[in-house]
């Protein structure tokens, strides 16, 4: 496994592309773990997660933390979108909230 060098948050797809390079018989029982839930959880593609999320960021204002957390889930609808963003415990305006669903379905 590579040594951090850096702390930045990722989505759950870019964790997958990391630990599918790696040998799983070097890995820990963590690693093995995160690897097999990324295995079965991830349905986009690290590029198209990195796309989305720097697009978040700059066309929608959100953190990184934010944008990660959207991805990861991928919501389809505005309450499912909603319901996530609630607890952010900050007003993100309806047009915001389609702009990331329009992101969502053009790279999902």
């Amino acid at each position: 496994m590579e040594e951090v060098s850096k702390k930045q948050p990722i989505t759950l797809a870019e964790v997958k592309e990391m630990l599918d390079k790696s040998d799983p018989d070097s890995m820990d029982q963590i690693q093995s773990w995160t690897r097999d839930y990324a295995a079965k959880f991830v349905t986009t593609e690290a590029d198209k997660a990195r796309k989305m999320r720097q697009r978040m960021v700059k066309e929608c204002g959100l953190t990184e933390e934010e944008a990660v957390e959207i991805i990861n889930i991928l919501p389809t609808s505005m309450a499912e979108l909603r319901s996530f963003t609630f607890g952010w415990k900050k007003l993100i305006l309806t047009e915001t909230l389609e702009k990331i669903i329009s992101i969502i379905k053009e790279n999902a």
